[in-house]
């Protein structure tokens, strides 16, 4: 039986029903950077982009943001991304992962409000932030290096 793939490239989506986050990060370095905001209709993105990106990036894996309550149970946001996780595994065969994401667009808020950015998060928003936050929180549970 052949051994697992090395994760070195992940893809991350911060999932919402009318924008979804889209990051890039590196398991080495344990980084993300924030790629681009996929606009959604009631949380189905077009495809078409969502393909576009896997072809481009070629990702390894895929890591879906999970929308806990703050008590650590599941919300119906969560089941959302859930679907759209194994949505994902479905039609580009890749792995998939989910990770606790709770908090992360609050930080970006933070980050972007210690950037200058007072509001309009319709005009800039934080989604891909959060991607590369959630993404980020996922490499360092999962890829340390020692």
């Amino acid at each position: 039986m052949a051994e697992p793939k090395p994760l070195r490239l992940l893809l991350g989506f911060d999932y919402g029903t009318r924008q979804i986050g889209v990051a890039v990060g590196q398991a080495v370095t344990g980084q993300a950077r924030e790629l681009k905001v996929l606009k959604a209709q009631n949380g189905v993105p077009d495809w078409q982009h969502v393909e576009a990106l896997i072809r481009e990036w070629q990702p390894d894996a895929i890591v879906v943001g999970l929308p806990l309550n703050m008590d650590g149970t599941p919300s119906e946001m969560s089941a959302r991304a859930e679907k759209f996780a194994r949505r994902l595994n479905g039609r580009f065969n890749l792995p998939v992962f989910t990770h606790d994401e709770r908090l992360t667009t609050f930080e970006a808020k933070g980050q972007r409000m210690a950037q200058g950015q007072r509001d309009g998060y319709r005009d800039r928003p934080v989604d891909a932030l959060a991607a590369a936050l959630l993404l980020e929180g996922w490499l360092a549970e999962n890829c340390a290096t020692s």
